[in-house]
């Protein structure tokens, strides 16, 4: 057979797949089945998608309880949670996100829009009298912040009374609080904002948990210190000198 004929003899087996609703269909759906399989059964193998990273560990009950209350007040709605790998985000906000960094977080905070900067490596670059100050007035710390004030959060005190649980909760979902973790919350939240130096009880429970003198011995603190202890933990959990590829920065 001639290159010519076989070329006509394939040209017309495919205007009769094309001219055929059922057979294009049939066919649609034969290449859509294999296509996901390809894809989807590798899961099936794998006991996680997400690479596990030295260093990340669940929220101890000051900063989840922090975190609750920055879900709460939409602070998702203006600040993101995950740097690009590209080299102008890089270089502006720090090392490029990784997964593994939002594994424990019920919801994740990528966020997908930025009218403030990212806030994933916020950890450690300001003292906690500078974010009670932003708090209060953005303005008063940064002038040209069109962020509004939250002033009722310093006046608001905590009761950590329901931290066990959402802990318990969490724990069904995949996060690692094992029973002594959930026994010791409520210990573990006054203790952590109640002294400039943590515990070490607290930080064979929670590595690198940063202890704070907030009022917490006398049990007296206030959603402020919560979501300040949530955002001094940002970005500080992973020692990034392991994961520094600039190969992957574009």
């Amino acid at each position: 057979m001639t290159s010519a004929s076989s070329g006509r003899s394939l040209w017309v087996r495919h205007q009769t797949l094309e001219k055929n609703s059922i057979l294009l269909l049939i066919g649609i759906l034969i290449a859509i089945s294999f296509g996901g399989l390809v894809e989807v059964l590798p899961l099936f193998y794998l006991k996680s998608t997400i690479e596990k990273v030295d260093g990340v560990r669940p929220y101890s009950p000051l900063e989840l309880t922090g975190f609750n209350i920055y879900v709460r007040e939409g602070c998702y709605l203006c600040h993101s949670q995950m740097i690009r790998p590209l080299r102008d985000e890089v270089e502006r906000y720090g090392h490029y996100s990784l997964a593994a960094e939002s594994m424990y977080d019920h919801p994740f905070q990528w966020g997908s829009k930025r009218n403030g900067p990212d806030l994933a490596r916020v950890g450690g670059k300001y003292s906690d009298d500078w974010h009670r100050d932003h708090l209060r007035n953005p303005r008063a710390v940064v002038p040209a912040s069109i962020m509004p004030g939250y002033p009722w959060l310093e006046k608001t005190p905590l009761d950590p009374t329901h931290v066990a649980e959402h802990m318990s909760t969490l724990a069904l979902t995949g996060v690692p609080y094992t029973k002594e973790m959930i026994d010791n919350a409520v210990a573990d939240f006054w203790a952590q904002g109640g002294s400039d130096e943590a515990s070490p009880d607290l930080l064979k429970r929670y590595p690198k948990a940063i202890a704070r003198d907030a009022g917490g011995d006398k049990q007296q603190l206030t959603e402020a210190d919560a979501l300040i202890a949530y955002l001094q933990r940002l970005g500080t959990q992973v020692d990034f000198k392991l994961y520094d590829d600039k190969a992957n920065i574009r």
